[in-house]
């Protein structure tokens, strides 16, 4: 049996969890307070996913760049094709809070959204 020794990032606590595995199947997890602490290391373990943070260019804005996030996770495998992908972005001012741009990042059925707003010039 293999074990593996996470922090949970799902709250505050910080716990300090041991993932049993058997294979690719988690047998139990043990450390959490909380649901979420399980679920948290039942997927880190067998599917991590993360959220990813950017920024893209803006065209005729008061800036030169405006922040955004993927909207959901997205797996972790990929997060270097997403900033990648996210290089080749060109937003058009004005962008507000929420804007979606991008539809489907790398592939992975996620948008990018826009984290802050961006006036025109």
């Amino acid at each position: 049996m293999d074990k593996r020794e996470l922090v949970c990032i799902r709250c505050p606590l910080g716990c300090m969890l041991s993932v049993q595995m058997e294979g690719d199947k988690v047998v139990s997890v043990s450390g959490n307070t909380c649901p979420r602490g399980k679920e948290y290391a039942e997927n880190e373990v067998t599917n991590p996913m993360r959220m990813v943070t950017s920024t893209v260019k803006v065209s005729g804005g008061d800036r030169g760049t405006v922040s955004c996030k993927t909207k959901t996770d997205v797996p972790k495998e990929k997060i270097f094709d997403v900033v990648r992908g996210l290089k080749e972005v060109v937003a058009e001012a004005p962008v507000k809070i929420g804007d979606v741009l991008v539809e489907d990042i790398a592939g992975t059925g996620v948008k990018v959204v826009a984290t802050a707003n961006v006036l025109i010039k």
